[in-house]
């Protein structure tokens, strides 16, 4: 032979008897015939029968070659990631991993949920039970189990799109509440089969947003009876569940807006949008567009925003430079946005821009705050949920590449566990189904609000239909 091989006289003879195999099967029988002569493998050594076991064999190393490369790719990314993820950590850090919740990031999806036929555009986690509902292009809402993984219904009712699905009212009168590319808003009762049990027209396009608003009374964590609602027709609109009245329409937005944020206390809105701001409302005013906050430094549509909570203003402090942070019973100081610019940004309550987070390579399209105070998740066109660290400096310590198979679209955190409700007293609150409510024994937050034992577990839906449950 002219070059000197690298392959063994065995895998030689088996690599010559591929060949033959293969030019045999594909009817290239004249240079079989001369490689077999060449070889002097005839049919008495390498018979018909034989060669029908080596046929494919050349087809299969090849396509596997390219296959393992790929492989071999995803991998190496893979082992970057993690090993970024090692230097990150601390001997400290690694430790308190295991049983501090305020530092788990999500690793990888415990469930992968398919039944929607089209994108998933949203998600709610039902405050008590372990339901999480999906909307989607399909018209349909779907219930499903997320400690489970197994889909408890299906939900028709709208005529398009469902754009945003959020659980909420007072305790014990739990509703979802939906809305619709249909032009409508759609609350439906989870105790009573997920009846329909009203349908709130009103708005003159898509309605993308829907969020209900906490009623902000003393050691209630759930909401009262209002819902608010983000629309393409530029407007938000307030709404009285038990009667269905719209009870306010905000104007200001110059174009569609797309997402709204209620502060716990039910006081302001965080919204955003087409208009490129974000605004920010105090709605225990009369009229709130008086009284407005607006950021301005995107250069495309803002698809989020969220709300900061308090815990994290220790660490927005710094960024913000501040001695030390706000009070916790100051719901609305600090907020971010995600913009098909493909940033995030950080913003005071002044409307300053404190910090702008680059990682993305696509449009961001949902934010969520750990409830540890610590970190901002995100989710993206470019198929990657991404963990920033507010204490580095907004640094990204995390990315979960291919999250999704497509674009992801949203992203919610579950809501946690109330442990020690306070101790009720003195009169009833009005509004609370006739809970009592006095003045609760102080907690770890000063706020008399329940302590809630932060739950790891998140959720994401995307294009590809998938929703995906990220969890400890």
């Amino acid at each position: 032979m002219g070059h000197m091989s690298t392959l063994s006289s065995r895998q030689a003879e088996e690599l010559h008897k591929s060949i033959i195999a293969y030019l045999s099967a594909n009817n290239f029988a004249e240079t079989a015939a001369a490689l077999r002569a060449e070889l002097n493998l005839g049919e008495d050594v390498f018979d018909a029968a034989v060669a029908k076991k080596y046929e494919t064999l050349l087809e299969k190393k090849w396509t596997g070659v390219v296959r393992l490369q790929k492989k071999i790719m995803d991998l190496e990314s893979r082992n970057a990631a993690l090993q970024s993820e090692l230097d990150n950590a601390t001997p400290t850090s690694l430790s308190r991993r295991n049983q501090d919740p305020s530092s788990w990031l999500p690793r990888s999806a415990r469930h992968s949920l398919e039944s929607h036929r089209d994108p998933i555009n949203c998600i709610a986690f039902h405050p008590i039970f372990s339901s999480i509902a999906s909307g989607s292009d399909d018209y349909t809402i779907k219930i499903w189990d997320w400690e489970l993984g197994e889909l408890e219904r299906t939900i028709k009712g709208h005529t398009r799109a469902v754009l945003d699905v959020d659980y909420g009212g007072p305790r014990g009168g739990i509703l979802l509440a939906s809305c619709s590319s249909d032009l409508t808003i759609k609350l439906w009762d989870p105790s009573d089969g997920y009846k329909n049990i009203r349908t709130l027209p009103g708005h003159d396009h898509s309605v993308s947003a829907v969020r209900f608003i906490p009623s902000g009374a003393v050691g209630a964590p759930s909401s009262g009876n209002l819902l608010v609602s983000a629309s393409r027709d530029k407007t938000l609109k307030i709404w009285d569940v038990k009667s269905g009245y719209c009870v306010k329409t905000l104007h200001g937005h110059t174009g569609w807006v797309r997402d709204v944020c209620p502060s716990p206390d039910g006081r302001f809105l965080l919204t955003a949008g087409d208009d490129v701001t974000s605004r920010l409302w105090d709605i225990s005013i009369s009229n709130p567009e008086n009284k407005l906050t607006t950021m301005v430094g995107h250069n495309h549509f803002i698809e989020c925003c969220a709300l900061a909570p308090p815990a994290s203003y220790q660490y927005f402090a710094p960024l913000a430079g501040l001695k030390k942070p706000p009070p916790a019973s100051s719901t609305a100081e600090f907020m971010a946005t995600g913009s098909r610019d493909k940033t995030i940004k950080l913003w005071d309550a002044q409307g300053t821009c404190l910090k702008t987070l680059v990682g993305h390579d696509n449009w961001v399209r949902a934010l969520t705050f750990h409830p540890g105070g610590r970190y901002l998740l995100s989710v993206s066109d470019d198929k990657t949920v991404r963990c920033w660290d507010l204490s580095q400096d907004g640094k990204c310590v995390k990315a979960i590449v291919d999250a999704h198979e497509r674009f992801v679209t949203c992203l919610r955190w579950a809501p946690g566990i109330v442990k020690n409700a306070p101790a009720f007293h003195g009169s009833v609150a009005e509004g609370q189904n006739g809970e009592a409510n006095g003045t609760p024994k102080s907690t770890a937050t000063g706020l008399g609000i329940p302590d809630m034992q932060i739950r790891c577990v998140i959720a994401t839906g995307g294009v590809d239909c998938k929703l995906r449950i990220f969890a400890n």
